[in-house]
């Protein structure tokens, strides 16, 4: 159990939290939400002992431990992948350590017998003679084979080390796990693997986590950051999102009523308070508009940017045909012979282990690689627009919001139309004159889809466009390309987002290709492609979905 009582915390005249009281108990899994800057990730570090609030204080449980997912890539660079893990229950690590000096001594003293059995007696009460085993299901578990593991960390490819990182936090049964966007770098066969270990994780789980599918998987309580507060509901973020929205309604429903009646006691009062026969029930009257209150409606930190794409023209029956694409990078066949034909009202999400492959292919459609031999061909009525996964290249220029987006915009719209769909899309005010150079993520990706809907593109490709978004902005793309009425080829590792949009699946394996007129759901379920996918791995070093 962990608790937080009275907690206030501010940056300058920023108020995040106020007077913060939230208990989170053991058997459940606290899915944590809030649009980006509402201190979803400040909070946890204020749980887990990282910073100090203003006021309040936390309790833990007593002799219970908390685990906390680490940002750091480069703190453990010395350690080999084994150590790092099992470093995650310190205790456990610690006496360990001290057993295994001791046994390593030449000369065994009296005094080192009696410290190794006391250790022995704590090392069999912590379960350490299952670490070797735990630590080989956590690593196989999230894709870490078994040739890394006693490898120094600074040897492994960075998004391996963070799930080594996640490994630790999971390792050796927590009382209290603290995880800060666990899925970022997963595959979908990981993040499955996760979800499962933490439906069975039998503790106190806190996640902050921008994956809508995974929240929904693992989360029996969400708890939503807005206003200041946090406002805990019993269910995951589907149910949250559908409770919170049936809330606001009912709020504003009442409000509306309530002013309705207003303007009716208005308005009595108004046209009778000289009318001598009347002004007792005008009084009366004013009396019940004293009483009325219309509750106030605090102005939520969640903002929805408004995306939508529009298409000049309709495609035309030839969309595009890929035959015999082959390419390599730095040595390695990343598309081996590729053949493809991508039909009208075609969503095709591009899946498979090697995210390289996928975005090879996606540059090439778009202009910025050639192929090693193949071709492709585009329809006469076909116009495209590409979102890299990459996008620093168009940002070098330091320009003003107003300025990056006038490159893109018509060239008969000035600066009213340009400040008009940065607005859309929350760069509002003063916000629409930030320079390009002090950008966030999250920021840059929205630039790029508003480039993107300037050009009434009627194919869409795009390579990994949650990456960086918060909730709100992920929905409003979602809903986006939901409603677009023609091509999309994209990929993303986000489960809710291939599963809501995708009409057909295109898996890119070392053997060939599978593709698949269905929804990602019934891919995942097909006993037909496992078999097929077994067939194309089959004598090829394998990657998972």
């Amino acid at each position: 159990m962990i608790a937080a009582s009275n907690i206030t915390l501010s940056y300058g005249k920023r108020v995040l939290f106020k007077d913060v009281n939230i208990k989170f108990t053991p058997g459940n899994c606290y899915g944590l939400i809030g649009a980006n800057g509402a201190g979803k990730s400040t909070f946890l570090k204020i749980l887990s002992g990282e910073i100090e609030a203003d006021k309040g204080e936390v309790t833990v449980g007593s002799k219970e431990r908390i685990a906390v997912l680490r940002q750091d890539q480069f703190a453990f660079d010395e350690e080999t992948v084994f150590n790092t893990v099992v470093m995650g229950h310190k205790r456990l690590y610690d006496v360990m350590t001290e057993r295994d000096a001791i046994y390593a001594k030449a000369d065994f003293s009296e005094e080192d017998g009696v410290r190794s059995a006391e250790l022995e007696s704590e090392f069999a009460e912590m379960n350490g003679y299952e670490v070797e085993s735990e630590a080989a299901v956590l690593l196989n578990g999230l894709g870490i084979p078994e040739e890394l593991r006693s490898k120094k960390m600074k040897e492994l490819e960075a998004g391996d080390k963070v799930r080594v990182l996640l490994a630790q936090a999971l390792f050796g049964t927590p009382d209290v796990l603290l995880l800060d966007e666990p899925t970022n770098n997963l595959d979908l066969k990981s993040i499955s693997w996760l979800e499962d270990f933490l439906f069975r994780f039998p503790n106190t789980v806190i996640v902050v986590s921008h994956d809508r599918h995974f929240l929904n998987q693992v989360c029996t309580h969400t708890a939503d950051i807005d206003f200041g507060r946090i406002q805990v509901y019993v269910g995951n973020y589907d149910f949250w999102y559908h409770a919170a929205q049936l809330n606001l309604k009912q709020k504003q429903n009442e409000n509306r009523k309530l002013s309705e009646k207003a303007d009716e006691l208005k308005a009595f009062i108004q046209r009778f308070s000289s009318n001598a026969s009347k002004a007792k029930q005008a009084t009366s009257r004013k009396k019940l508009l004293d009483k009325l209150t219309l509750e106030d409606m605090p102005v939520s930190s969640r903002k929805y940017p408004h995306v939508v794409f529009k298409p000049e023209r309709p495609c035309g029956d030839i969309i595009l045909e890929i035959q015999g694409l082959t390419k390599e990078v730095e040595g390695v066949k990343v598309l081996n012979n590729l053949d493809l034909i991508v039909r009208k009202g075609d969503k095709i999400a591009f899946v498979g282990g090697n995210s390289l492959a996928r975005t090879t292919l996606f540059q090439i459609l778009a202009g910025e690689l050639e192929a090693d031999s193949g071709t492709f061909r585009w329809g006469v009525t076909i116009t495209n627009a590409y979102f890299p996964k990459e996008n620093s290249a168009y940002f070098e220029k330091e320009l003003t919001l107003i300025e990056w987006l006038g490159q893109y915009s018509p060239p008969t719209e000035g600066e009213t139309f340009a400040r008009g769909f940065l607005g859309r899309m929350l760069f509002s005010g003063e916000e629409a004159m930030k320079k390009t150079s002090v950008l966030s993520g999250g920021e840059k990706v929205r630039c790029m889809l508003s480039r993107m809907m300037l050009t009434g593109a009627n194919v869409l490709i795009l390579d990994e466009p949650t990456n960086h978004l918060d909730l709100e902005s992920i929905t409003a793309l979602n809903d986006g390309l939901i409603a677009y009425s023609e091509v999309v080829l994209f990929a993303s590792h986000d489960h809710e987002f291939v599963s809501t949009i995708a009409n057909r699946i295109v898996e890119i394996t070392p053997g060939g290709v599978i593709d698949r007129v269905m929804d990602f759901e019934e891919y995942l379920e097909s006993a037909d492609v496992s078999r097929e996918r077994d067939e194309l791995y089959h004598g090829h070093a394998e990657l998972t979905l």
